[in-house]
């Protein structure tokens, strides 16, 4: 059992959530949790933005009803989670990482901003919305010492456009990335060096059981749960 200490809403549909509980099993960035809610059958899997010894720290869009549930939450509640779930992202000796995230898919790269910093590295991070309203995180990345492109598809702040456009004329030695799929669609088509990409998939059970979430690669199929969310670009079936 994790207990809710801050749940506010940090730009439209989005909140930020701090969870008190076990952080032990969490040991890369990328990974996530899933969350059990009360009359909801299964469990909803939400990437980790960031955590220290006894909070961890998530950011999530209302989209549904579950989602929905959570944002009435109020600190002094208790959820119950699994922790610890997936591979997360495998630190790569780059000079030049660039990071590019569309919406709730830009959370689990801070953790990952965080941790190249620490390895001397300064991480060019490309962030992608549709509105100028759903922007958050950008002043946390600058505050790493990270350089920060923002794109919108409306052009209402940064660049307008998509990731993809924002990505023109950025010096880059490796990429990583979390955001849906047509965002990875485009981005494979536009990069020319190797990568990670963090899969955005609906899960059963969120620990590699049920087989519910298994994708083909060129190795046999895996997992998103388990054996992911992150993949090597040079294994993704697209």
């Amino acid at each position: 059992m994790y207990k809710i200490l801050e749940n506010t809403k940090i730009a439209k549909d989005v909140y930020k959530m701090l969870l008190e509980g076990d952080t032990s099993k969490l040991t890369k960035p990328g990974q996530f949790i899933n969350i059990q809610l009360e009359g909801r059958f299964l469990r909803r899997p939400i990437s980790v933005c960031d955590y220290d010894e006894n909070t961890i720290t998530i950011i999530y869009k209302v989209v549904g009803e579950g989602t929905e549930q959570m944002s009435q939450m109020k600190a002094g509640e208790e959820l119950d989670v699994l922790c610890g779930l997936g591979n997360g992202y495998a630190l790569k000796n780059t000079e030049k990482p660039l990071l590019i995230g569309g919406g709730v898919g830009v959370p689990p790269l801070y953790n990952l901003a965080e941790k190249l910093v620490e390895n001397g590295k300064k991480p060019t991070v490309i962030l992608g919305f549709n509105t100028a309203d759903e922007i958050f995180l950008e002043e946390e990345f600058k505050a790493l010492g990270c350089k920060v492109i923002v794109a919108t598809a409306d052009g209402s702040y940064g660049v307008k456009g998509f990731v993809t456009d924002a990505m023109k004329g950025v010096e880059y030695d490796y990429f990583y990335t979390c955001g849906p799929m047509p965002m990875f669609r485009a981005i494979e088509s536009a990069v020319k060096t190797s990568g990670q990409y963090s899969f955005e998939e609906r899960m059963g059970c969120g620990f590699g059981a049920c087989m519910g979430c298994s994708c083909k690669t060129k190795y046999g199929y895996k997992r998103i749960c388990k054996d992911g969310p992150v993949l090597e670009r040079e294994e993704i079936v697209w």
